[in-house]
């Protein structure tokens, strides 16, 4: 076709390599800097935009959904018309929604521009899937630890400079930032990024996808506003159960048709299933301390915490996600000589260490600053090894939809995280200027939490079996 050969040509004159990788990784920063975004003004909120609490929950809820509802379908998307396609899409959304934010006079419009934002999650799976594509064998690995990486760093990165922005400017500053960063992202990687020529035939499935995003936002509502909501309420048990239904027909539906949204026989192969699960461990255990020690840093010293601004507080979370930038090419590295099963088991034993010493000794800053550090070496080392097992146990057809599942499964454990952490500070507390604040005992539960988490997250990465590249047990597609 001459179509699929002027691609091909246009693939052999591709820009540096490292260029592409930069952009990428530009790109997986940009996105998950949306989820930190807010995190300054979440408390101000109701007065900035005259609505009541339940209501401005909203902002960072629909963010949260739409990120897990629209990352697995871009995947597939992504597999079927182009992954540099897809991204190029997601990144117009972030700049509308960023726009659409930053212009809005109420509620409404902030909600569906915090919307249209989360969608952008979805660059990250879609930029690791790119890299299989169009980098050499050889400096895939590292590649795909830093893109992967960007999920803890952007966050971590991004919250001081939020925090600074809403100091010494207007909020609205916030959205036009992010605004003013997708369209320089949405550039560079129309210059710089090729277009991969693997494409995968077949119609899309718009009932697999109905259903997906119908099942998901009825099973994460129920988690994310079940501390508001009530845990036994009708609203909470509509939603939760009825979510859970709608996903074990659509996984029945999903098996029955030729081309489905996503092949859950290659999501069922044990690799794949058990990365996911240790995902969602290893979600959880992430966002078990992004709950809890930036609450306790900025806790008043009265009640027991440190006293610390939002902005200090945010540079004692920032250097994990400094470590997981500076771990990653050695984490490619690493996972080349071992084996990316043992960077997930090595990952996932710093994340007990980490918790184990904030059990230990939580008295001073620094003991935060030290288990916060332990914290990005497990998060760095175990979202590197995550979409390399993904891709050597799948087709490389089926990496962008596979990326896709996996980000969803860490999306379902930082959310679950939030609900449950959250839950636990505002159950276990202590009077505190009139005020319930959360107490000593709230916080050790947090802990024990999340390492518990990563204990789950050590078990089942130690039940990965060893797998042979996905290329190699499908040669047609070496090609």
């Amino acid at each position: 076709m001459p179509g699929d050969e002027d691609a091909r040509k246009r693939l052999t004159r591709t820009p540096p390599q490292a260029a592409i990788v930069a952009v990428l990784a530009i790109a997986g920063l940009c996105s998950s800097f949306m989820f930190t975004l807010v995190v300054p003004i979440q408390a101000k909120l109701p007065e900035l935009l005259n609505a009541s609490r339940d209501d401005t929950a909203w902002v960072v809820t629909s963010t949260l959904l739409a990120a897990a509802v629209i990352t697995p379908i871009a995947g597939r998307l992504g597999d079927m018309y182009g992954k540099k396609r897809i991204v190029l899409v997601l990144l117009g959304l972030l700049v509308l929604g960023s726009v659409i934010a930053a212009t809005s006079p109420g509620i409404v419009g902030v909600i569906v521009g915090r919307t249209l934002q989360g969608a952008v999650t979805g660059v990250v799976p879609l930029g690791i899937s790119i890299l299989r594509d169009v980098l050499h064998k050889r400096h895939v690995d590292a590649a795909i630890a830093l893109i992967s990486a960007t999920l803890g760093v952007g966050g971590a990165l991004g919250l001081p400079i939020s925090a600074f922005v809403t100091e010494f400017a207007d909020w609205h500053v916030l959205f036009w930032m992010s605004a003013g960063l997708g369209v320089v992202v949405f550039v560079l990687v129309l210059w710089i990024v090729p277009e991969s020529v693997l494409r995968t035939a077949g119609r899309f499935d718009f009932v697999g996808a109905a259903g997906l995003a119908v099942g998901l936002i009825g099973l994460l509502l129920a988690v994310s506003r079940g501390n508001e909501w009530g845990w036994t309420s009708p609203a909470v048990l509509l939603c939760g159960l009825g979510g859970v239904a709608v996903l074990l027909v659509w996984g029945w539906y999903e098996l029955r048709i030729a081309e489905p949204l996503l092949d859950l026989r290659v999501a069922a192969r044990r690799p794949v299933l058990l990365t996911n699960l240790a995902s969602v461990a290893m979600g959880f255990s992430l966002f078990s301390s992004n709950v809890s020690y930036p609450q306790m840093l900025e806790l008043p010293l009265a009640a027991g915490g440190f006293g610390l601004s939002l902005v200090a507080a945010s540079l004692i979370v920032m250097p994990a996600g400094l470590v997981m930038m500076v771990l990653s090419p050695f984490s490619g590295r690493l996972a080349r000589t071992v084996g990316p099963k043992l960077l997930l088991v090595l990952g996932s034993l710093a994340l007990i260490l980490s918790y184990g010493f904030t059990l230990l000794l939580s008295s001073e800053v620094w003991h935060l600053l030290v288990a916060n550090i332990g914290i990005g070496v497990g998060i760095g080392f175990g979202y590197a090894a995550m979409p390399m097992l993904i891709m050597r146990s799948v087709p490389q057809s089926e990496t962008g939809a596979s990326n896709g599942l996996n980000a969803l499964f860490r999306s379902l454990g930082t959310s679950t995280a939030a609900a449950v952490v959250g839950a636990v500070l505002a159950t276990y507390t202590t009077v505190h200027d009139g005020m319930p604040v959360p107490s000593p005992t709230a916080f050790q539960l947090s802990f024990l939490l999340g390492g518990i988490a990563a204990l789950i997250a050590f078990g089942v990465a130690l039940a990965i079996p060893a797998q042979r590249a996905a290329e190699e047990q499908h040669p047609s597609l070496r090609d």
